[in-house]
């Protein structure tokens, strides 16, 4: 299996329904990391390329982007934390990906420089 994995950031605020200080308004500069896989290379021997899956991620980091999370249609009915964001993402990109063989394998959500959450599809 290859994986290649690119690296992203963005800055946000949101309040998150955990108690605790958490529930006052506080951000993160976040950083993504999206890690794509394949069991096969293609004609010109990579899994995708990079500037590809940099784009697409910049797409869907620019709405939430110096926002405030709570109030995205995205976050509706759903806790912002770093968990649903990764899902969320998970879930833009895999839309994104129309190559044969190639998948979304996961995303990482980093809050800090000491805890990120990671959303993996269905295994």
């Amino acid at each position: 299996m290859y994986e290649v994995t690119i690296k992203k950031s963005f800055s946000a605020a949101h309040t998150l329904q955990i108690g605790g200080k958490c529930e006052d308004l506080h951000g993160h500069n976040f950083v993504v990391e999206v890690t794509v896989s394949t069991r096969e290379l293609d004609s010109e021997e990579i899994v995708i390329d990079f500037r590809l899956l940099k784009r697409w991620t910049n797409e869907i980091l620019e709405e939430l982007d110096h926002k405030y999370l709570n109030d995205l249609p995205l976050f509706k009915n759903i806790n912002p934390t770093s968990e649903n964001i990764a899902r969320i993402i998970y879930e833009k990109i895999t839309e994104m990906i129309d190559k044969p063989g190639v998948t979304i394998s996961h995303v990482t959500v980093w809050e800090s420089e000491s805890s990120r959450a990671t959303f993996r599809g269905d295994e």
